[in-house]
């Protein structure tokens, strides 16, 4: 029996304990030993991380992905993209989302793993065949989540779909940590009968569940799991990748890691771990368990977004209508996953149809755009009172919504002249704007700078 490890420290488990704030300075030097660990994959682009290096890091994510490809020649190096959304929050034209993944695996990414937060497999399609068409691996993903419509055989048809499509492997990412044991069991045993490709979970530690997720999980043919060095693992990260390699191999998978590196790996990260508790980056709080998402299916995330809404509105008191309200937005959205954006737009509804008295009286622009049609076919109907108030007279959109969308790459390369230095930086552009344009002109004075430095007259 095999089981392969996908490693989350360089993203998800450091996305999700201080907020992906880790800069490459930090871990370059442990990088050639981590390409020694045996390591499925190590996941190290996509989700937030674009955004952060250039909001926050003064980075530019490209350099990032080629000084880590360069740094780690024989590791499959594994990002996560949005679908037709890419990194952001709206969807792209499709010839953006083709450049986006063609650049992505120039610069170094062998596997992609693509979802799409309704599991609207037309918003997964463009990204995937193109991904196909470079030569990466392509992980078509399923956005978990419970409902009376996300069934056992909704999934697993769903799963099939994906293998048509051309998919390398199927992904389950249960990015709110409420998949249970008994549940991992079931979906993944049925999974497994409907495809030929192999199955990989995604889950988090946040309600307590995770470890004994995967075991359930892989004794239904799991083959990869995703788990993080043990000084950044549990609470909202992954399970410890040193303790999930020791009991798998005691029971008798093969999980191809070196138990050596993997020390070495873990010692080089618990004094950064320590510095970002220190200066108040990674708070306690976010590594403990919390099982409020196991009563109110509501991830933590979310939870703490409700909280910090209702806080700066002198609300709080109105917490626990907020929380009863929140399914009851979601039934009413057709249930959506509730996974970034969709769990940003229910809680923020939820909240509003509270504190207004009246449901549905303010509605976000957002939530207006998902009633249209704008981020994809909704798991169930959207209920038709709801949608009449939300649409009044407007008509959603027939079809894909992409394809009412204008090119838009060649347009913004023209206008960025002079300025962009490659079509990676005209990507970053388009992804976000206002914080690649900051970029730039950080870059631009820090480059002119150097050149100051270096034809100035020796003193």
């Amino acid at each position: 029996m095999k089981i392969g490890f996908t490693e989350t420290v360089l993203r998800d488990a450091n996305q999700s304990l201080i907020a992906t704030r880790l800069p490459f300075a930090k871990f370059a030097d442990i990088l050639p030993t981590m390409d020694k660990a045996g390591y499925y994959s190590v996941e190290c682009w996509g989700g937030a991380v674009f955004d952060c290096c250039l909001r926050y890091l003064n980075e530019d994510p490209w350099e990032r992905l080629r000084k880590l490809r360069m740094a780690m020649p024989n590791t499959k190096l594994q990002m996560l993209l949005r679908g037709q959304n890419l990194l952001g929050y709206k969807h792209y034209p499709d010839e953006v989302v083709r450049m986006f993944v063609d650049k992505s695996v120039d610069n170094g990414i062998d596997i992609i793993r693509i979802f799409d937060a309704l599991n609207d497999l037309r918003n997964i399609e463009v990204a995937a065949n193109e991904a196909i068409k470079k030569g990466a691996t392509v992980s078509g993903t399923l956005s978990y989540t419970q409902s009376p419509v996300h069934t056992l055989d909704a999934f697993a048809k769903l799963a099939k779909e994906l293998e048509n499509m051309g998919v390398q492997s199927i992904c389950v990412k249960d990015m709110a940590g409420t998949m249970s044991p008994y549940e991992a069991q079931e979906l993944i045993g049925a999974i497994k009968k409907e495809v030929k490709v192999p199955v990989v979970l995604h889950t988090h530690c946040t309600t307590g569940l995770a470890y004994m997720t995967y075991l359930k999980a892989a004794e239904a043919g799991c083959d990869v799991i995703d788990t993080a060095t043990s000084c950044f693992s549990g609470g909202t990260s992954q399970p410890a990748t040193e303790t999930l390699n020791f009991a798998f191999k005691q029971l008798g998978y093969e999980t191809g890691l070196n138990d050596t590196v993997l020390k070495e790996v873990n010692d080089f990260f618990k004094p950064i771990r320590d510095e970002f508790i220190a200066s108040g980056g990674l708070n306690p709080k976010m590594m403990a368990t919390d099982t409020d998402a196991l009563n109110y299916k509501v991830p933590g995330g979310m939870l703490s977004n409700l909280v910090a809404q209702l806080k700066a509105q002198n609300a709080m008191d109105k917490f626990e209508e907020v929380l009863l309200e929140t399914p009851k937005v979601r039934a009413d959205m057709g249930y959506p996953p509730l996974v970034t954006p969709m769990s940003q737009m229910v809680g923020v509804q939820a909240t509003n149809n509270v504190l207004a008295g009246e449901r549905y009286k303010n509605v976000s622009k957002e939530v207006k755009s998902y009633c249209l049609g704008e981020y994809g076919k909704t798991p169930a109907p959207i209920n038709p009172e709801v949608l009449q108030k939300v649409l009044g007279d407007e008509k959603p959109i027939e079809g894909r919504y992409a394809d009412t969308l204008e090119p838009i790459f060649d347009k913004t390369k023209a206008e960025l002249e002079g300025i962009a230095k490659s079509d990676e930086d005209v990507l970053s552009y388009i992804a976000f704007p206002a914080v690649t344009e900051k970029f730039f002109a950080a870059r631009k004075a820090e480059e002119e700078k150097i050149v100051k430095y270096t034809i100035s007259p020796m003193d």
